[in-house]
């Protein structure tokens, strides 16, 4: 119970996970029926939907939904998505990195326009060692414009695209901004536009450095990453 009221979004194998690393060996069947009794279940997320305006600049789709990367900073996908705080929205650009899902950069913005997706990329460069690298989007305006085109080529970085209306084509940062926004509660805390910047910059380190995933083997995506350099 005290797992589930401090990470409401964690299913059945997460718990038991948890649990591990606490030190209770239970098994994974034995979490579910006692969740089942306890009347808990994880949030359900759900899914959006994207449609772009006409494109400038389309760069073939690269990747084909294979979401792998066998190095870091070899394989990035990139997205913006929108957060309501009481009547206003903002929106929010982040890059992540394929080999281990962890988001290398990001901006918050309260307008959804080229300068955000141009920051984003800036600050990915300033970052990462991107020369050769591929970066994905969908083909939304920014992501399609001559400016955002001509900054990837003084990057050194390749351009993809999915195909048009497909948000399946970009299924790894869409299923982060969805975490994103179940796991901190669709920010429902916040009331200033600083307290919902803290409140990211809080859930992204989290996101990085704790929140073990299983395809990674039950590591964090920094702890993961770390495990080139043991």
């Amino acid at each position: 119970m005290a797992i589930h009221q401090n990470r409401p979004y964690f299913g059945y194998q997460r718990i038991q996970m948890s649990l591990r690393k606490e030190g209770f060996l239970v098994n994974h069947k034995r979490v579910y029926r006692l969740m089942k009794e306890l009347n808990i279940s994880s949030i359900i997320r759900k899914k959006r939907r994207y449609f772009g305006k006409t494109p400038s600049v389309v760069y073939p789709n690269q990747l084909n939904r294979q979401f792998h990367a066998e190095k870091p900073n070899r394989i990035y996908v990139t997205d913006i998505t929108y957060i309501r705080l009481n009547d206003r929205f903002y929106y929010r650009s982040a890059v992540q990195d394929l080999y281990n899902n962890e988001i290398v950069a990001w901006k918050l913005s309260n307008r959804n326009d080229l300068q955000l997706v141009m920051d984003t990329v800036g600050e990915l460069g300033e970052q990462r060692d991107v020369h050769g690298a591929i970066l994905h989007s969908d083909q939304g305006y920014q992501y399609t414009s001559k400016q955002y085109n001509k900054r990837l080529l003084q990057l050194g970085i390749k351009g993809s695209h999915s195909r048009r209306g497909n948000c399946l084509d970009n299924a790894c940062v869409e299923s982060f901004f969805s975490h994103l926004k179940t796991e901190t509660s669709y920010f429902s805390q916040c009331q200033t536009e600083e307290e919902l910047h803290q409140s990211i910059t809080e859930y992204i380190w989290f996101y990085n450095h704790e929140r073990f995933q299983k395809k990674l083997n039950q590591c964090a995506p920094v702890e993961f990453r770390n495990t080139l350099v043991a």
